[in-house]
């Protein structure tokens, strides 16, 4: 995977939610500021991040002092205090945070964080429900990426042999189908873009863009 240009990026609340932001962000080597008001927490992650401070989010002089108005991506993921939640969310978003993505607890949650500012609002709870049930309704989609309230990406794995050794030329899938094939994954190779000439083979994974309803049309072509 490509490795993103660096930026700056601030967690608040270090939980499991929070604590997977940061290592994931350091491990795509970005420069991480780490706050959380448990003195062992910050402890812990100190070595890991670009720097790590014992700080209430809440308190307004003390998130000046950080300029977190000057990061790029703002992570708020305070855990069950919502209010704190909340009134961090407003702090960076008055202070000037460019991106400010914050943890809700609830869809009543979700609301208020999107009324005082917040630009992303995450409920990742509902969101593995949601993959867990995609996943068990249909096992033949790999992934399963909404990128808006219509339209999803996803990966499908060929499993008709009546698609194998057809090109994507012949099959015609976005005026059959709907969806559009921007990569094929076979065996270990990825191949972007691929050419309307290319013939698919059993087990090929196609990544498909469309509206939901006719990539889950398409997946059930694909698996039959």
């Amino acid at each position: 995977m490509a490795k993103q240009a660096a930026k700056n990026y601030a967690v608040i609340g270090l939980g499991l939610f929070g604590g997977s932001i940061c290592k994931t962000l350091v491990k795509r080597g970005q420069e991480v500021l780490a706050i959380d008001s448990n003195e062992t927490v910050i402890d812990d992650y100190a070595p890991l991040v670009t720097q790590a401070v014992i700080a209430d989010a809440t308190d307004e002089i003390a998130m000046k002092n950080l300029a977190l108005g000057q990061f790029d991506h703002v992570f708020i993921c305070i855990g069950q205090n919502m209010q704190a939640s909340i009134m961090a969310t407003l702090i960076m978003k008055e202070l000037g945070a460019k991106n400010v993505i914050c943890k809700a607890e609830s869809p009543l949650h979700a609301r208020v964080l999107k009324k005082v500012g917040a630009d992303q609002v995450i409920q990742p709870e509902v969101d593995m429900g949601r993959r867990v049930a995609e996943r068990i309704l249909e096992p033949n989609i790999l992934h399963y990426l909404m990128l808006n309230k219509d339209v999803s990406l996803s990966d499908v794995r060929v499993e008709n042999k009546q698609l194998v050794g057809q090109t994507l030329r012949q099959l015609a899938l976005n005026d059959r189908y709907q969806v559009t094939v921007i990569a094929i994954s076979h065996q270990d190779q990825v191949y972007v873009s691929p050419s309307p000439d290319t013939e698919l083979m059993l087990d090929d994974r196609l990544t498909v863009v469309g509206k939901a309803t006719a990539v889950d049309k398409f997946n059930q072509i694909a698996s039959a």
